[in-house]
């Protein structure tokens, strides 16, 4: 792969990963209470590459879209720490989510056939 085709193409792959951040942090969270550092390891579990400087916005931004709440726990180790849980609101968007996210990939499966 020439040079040029190889950086569109993690250029393409970063902008994926952008484009499910979103979804993949609500997934994590609508399994069980969580804090940031268990939503890192679940992405490195999952090979999903991101810096933790990103999961600390889009948390911020989702518990002021009225998506997630948290409350402070204290930690048998460290700092107390920030658990976040969905909203009713949170998981209806989540639900709607995965509908739109189930849509996108039945159309590129098609379109690849």
């Amino acid at each position: 792969m020439d040079n040029d085709l190889k950086k569109n193409m993690e250029n393409a792959a970063a902008q994926m990963r952008k484009g499910v951040l979103e979804f993949a942090i609500l997934l994590i969270i609508s399994k069980k209470e969580t804090y940031a550092s268990e939503i890192i390891s679940s992405f490195k579990k999952a090979k999903l590459t991101v810096v933790e400087g990103t999961i600390y916005p889009l948390l911020s931004r989702l518990k002021s879209s009225g998506l997630l709440n948290y409350n402070w726990e204290e930690s048998k180790s460290g700092p107390p720490r920030k658990y976040y849980t969905l909203t009713k609101k949170g998981q209806q968007f989540l639900n709607a989510y995965s509908q739109q996210w189930q849509n996108i990939s039945d159309t590129i499966t098609n379109l690849k056939k």
